[in-house]
């Protein structure tokens, strides 16, 4: 069999509100966070502690993202204002 190799060019990338969406996702993992945050006794009686977990674990990573797309985008705009 033959190796596949694509037989046109791959398509430019999609820019869009990349900041506003990274930061509005993170604010809703914190906010899932702090709603399920009451309920820590039920979660840990029925072996669900990792929502709260999980959660707070993508607000965090949330917190790495926006850094890197604030830095991305103003590497973009940077090169688009000496060219």
């Amino acid at each position: 069999m033959a190796k596949w190799t694509p037989t046109h060019e791959a398509p430019e990338p999609l820019e869009g509100p990349v900041v506003a969406t990274i930061t509005g996702g993170t604010v809703v993992w914190f906010v899932l966070f702090l709603v399920q945050l009451p309920f820590y006794g039920w979660f840990d009686d029925h072996g669900h502690t990792w929502w709260l977990w999980t959660c707070l674990a993508g607000g965090g990573l949330g917190l790495i993202g926006i850094w890197y797309v604030r830095k991305r985008d103003a590497a973009i705009k940077r090169a688009r204002g000496s060219a």
